[in-house]
């Protein structure tokens, strides 16, 4: 995007990059800052700790999404609010070519307590950070890999509303099932790497530009 050539574009170890979610008219909703672990101009996996402060959104009349009725969600206009990621700590795996990112999530006290499969539409780098759209239908798995579907309500609903296509939504379901097959085989990502990430001591969160 904006002319950055992917292939070329990769973040140092200990830089912070912000992760944004785009919507599919353009606008642009949460910014959520990373500490890069590692990125291979394809693969970034970076850290977001339980206290960092990011933008979120809210309807604008001030209510957070979900306190909508259901088929209002996707169609009431929203806004930027600062906010405050808080209650976990969650390591990221966001790959370039997946239509998801697979998270990593740790309890206050540094536990691990299992994966997120966040299914997304990868809409490229900028050199401030990847840049996604939220693809509303997730996966959560728990540390004993078995693994549930999560917002399929919303996934439909989103659909009606135009915020998704069929199609896309087809493609997201897909790679939901892909990444399921992995945690039912105990494969990467879920072959446990990283369960036992811990930051540095003297890490500071990462913080928005």
């Amino acid at each position: 995007m904006g002319g950055v050539t992917e292939a070329k574009l990769r973040w140092r170890p200990g830089q912070t990059v912000v992760e944004r979610f785009l919507r599919p008219d353009g606008t642009i909703g949460q910014h959520h800052p990373l500490r890069v672990i590692a990125d291979d101009g394809t693969s970034l996996l970076g850290w977001i700790p339980d206290g960092t402060e990011v933008i979120g959104t809210r309807l604008d009349d001030g209510r957070m999404m979900r306190e909508a009725a259901l088929e209002d969600r996707f169609r009431l206009p929203r806004k930027q609010v600062p906010a405050v990621w808080h209650g976990s700590s969650t390591l990221r795996l966001i790959d370039e070519e997946r239509w998801s990112s697979v998270w990593w999530f740790f309890d206050p006290a540094g536990r691990f307590t299992g994966w997120y499969v966040n299914l997304e539409i990868p809409m490229g780098r900028t050199p401030e950070g990847p840049d996604r759209i939220d693809g509303v239908l997730d996966v959560v798995i728990a540390p004993d890999r078995t693994w549930s579907w999560k917002d399929e309500d919303e996934t439909a609903a989103a659909i009606r509303a135009g915020r998704l296509t069929a199609a896309q939504a087809d493609a997201l379901r897909a790679e939901g099932t892909r990444l399921i097959g992995l945690a039912e085989e105990g494969a990467f990502p879920f072959d446990g790497t990283w369960t036992d990430f811990r930051p540095g001591p003297a890490w500071d969160r990462p913080a928005l530009p």
